[in-house]
């Protein structure tokens, strides 16, 4: 059996009041929904947050490896040019167009200060007999005009190229590569 409770006073029947006894009311969950809802919704905004994100840094990926694609395809076709140029035929050639002859026998200095072999000057060889002109070249070419090329003394000699015609270091363009 149950005991009959006291009627509550002062103090304890002024908190009775202001907790019902009678069930759960709709005011005590309407803290808990809105949090609820609160999460979820922070929550979706992080998601699309997040995913805009990464999807900025795909589209970035990818901008990256097309760029990187295209300076390779360049840095390959500069690496050709230089190994095209870099042969010994075309050194040659590029030599000889800028006025320079092969080196005569060198001499060499010993640690005492002696001489050991004979120096001799570089000479330009004999000029090669150049194959006949095309007709197409010789008719539109001036009949009065020099032909082009170094003079020929009749002994067959070279005359060396004039210093100021000749171009220096100083005054070829310094090789760059671009974006460096």
């Amino acid at each position: 059996m149950s005991k009959p409770t006291a009627p509550l006073k002062g103090r304890a029947a002024r908190l009775a009041r202001l907790m019902p006894s009678t069930g759960p009311s709709t005011a005590a969950r309407t803290p808990f929904v809105l949090l609820v809802v609160l999460l979820l919704g922070g929550g979706l905004i992080t998601l699309l947050l997040l995913n805009s994100a990464l999807n900025e840094g795909s589209f970035r990926l990818s901008e990256l490896k097309r760029d990187t694609t295209e300076l390779t395809d360049e840095q390959q076709a500069l690496q050709r040019d230089v190994d095209g140029r870099s042969q010994p035929d075309a050194l040659e050639r590029r030599a000889r167009e800028l006025g320079m002859v092969p080196g005569g026998s060198p001499a060499f200095l010993g640690p005492d200060g002696t001489v050991r072999g004979k120096p001799t000057r570089a000479t330009a060889p004999p000029p090669s007999p150049s194959p006949s002109p095309t007709p197409s070249a010789d008719a539109t070419a001036d009949p009065d005009a020099p032909a082009p090329g170094p003079s020929v003394s009749p002994s067959g000699a070279v005359p060396a190229p004039d210093p100021a015609a000749v171009p220096s270091a100083q005054d070829s363009p310094t090789p760059t590569s671009p974006g460096r």
